[in-house]
């Protein structure tokens, strides 16, 4: 398994998120401390229930976060913490009024736990050696922590006032230098009781699916072509349904290269290509990455 950028802007994005490398393997007991930066700019919008018009929003996100590989029950896993900052501005048309807004301050943390359950057993960095991939099924969980700057009275915020759960499964499928990558999940959320000057907030489930293309160069870079569909996430208001079904598609590439034995660089860019609701934004990041332990 790979740190994945895409748990550095979980908390902005939600569930449009795009993983490639999730569900590779890592030998036990290797940590990683990660920091970076991510630019998102168009209709990056927390809840869809938002009366707003006409919005754009420029996020500039700020990330921390650490990883360690893990020997579970035999078969390769990780857990991995973030911890993003953001500076949010933006401007939107609120009952014919133009509203702005500018905030800065803590992003929702995200923790993700994964576990690969076939094809990556739990192995030392000198078995690791002689491990050549073929199939890989694995499991993870994401959670969302609603410790982000919020303010009720306020409908654009960098938290969002409410956990979030999100299990997937994944299939990765070596061919040679390539790999094939499929990638299903469910985000769950609970309630906000204090939406928009205490009014109650729910949000039915957001089904996504991932497809990646990933090719591996010999020298140690990889290059991967992202696609993601998402749909659900219907918002109720005070027992009001909204006309808000998200049925969207992203796509986007990623790029990453070792510096030297520990440390590496991951680029990566996503752009909204086909939009009902919301999610019609352009993500640019970087994340610079350092590893040790288990045995390198």
């Amino acid at each position: 398994m790979m740190v994945v950028a895409s748990l550095c802007y979980s908390s902005l994005a939600g569930a449009q998120s795009m993983e490639p490398r999730a569900y590779s393997s890592v030998p036990v007991g290797m940590n990683f401390l990660f920091l970076g930066y991510a630019y998102q700019h168009g209709q990056v919008l927390l809840d869809e229930s938002f009366p707003l018009k006409d919005v754009t929003i420029t996020a500039n996100t700020a990330i921390l976060g650490y990883s360690r590989s893990l020997n579970v029950f035999g078969r390769s896993g990780m857990v991995q913490m973030v911890v993003p900052y953001g500076w949010l501005s933006g401007s939107g048309t609120l009952n014919e009024d133009t509203r702005n807004r500018e905030v800065s301050g803590l992003v929702d943390p995200a923790m993700k736990f994964s576990v690969n359950l076939f094809g990556a057993p739990a192995l030392s960095m000198e078995q690791f050696k002689n491990y050549r991939q073929d199939t890989i099924i694995g499991l993870s969980l994401l959670v969302s922590m609603p410790f982000g700057q919020y303010d009720s009275s306020r409908l654009v915020n960098i938290g969002t006032n409410r956990w979030s759960f999100k299990p997937e499964l994944g299939i990765s499928k070596a061919l040679g230098r390539w790999t094939l990558e499929s990638i299903a999940g469910v985000t769950f959320f609970t309630i906000n009781n204090n939406f928009f000057g205490g009014q109650t907030l729910e949000q039915a489930p957001i089904y996504s699916f991932q497809g990646h293309l990933i090719y591996n160069f010999q020298s140690g870079i990889w290059a991967a072509l992202n696609a993601t569909y998402y749909t659900g996430g219907r918002t109720t208001v005070n027992g009001v349904e909204g006309d808000n079904l998200q049925s969207n598609w992203r796509m986007g590439a990623t790029l990453a290269f070792p510096l030297n034995r520990n440390q590496s660089i991951k680029c990566y860019v996503s752009r909204g290509v086909q939009t009902r609701t919301g999610g019609d934004f352009d993500l640019l990041g970087i994340l610079w990455q350092y590893r040790w332990g288990g045995g390198l």
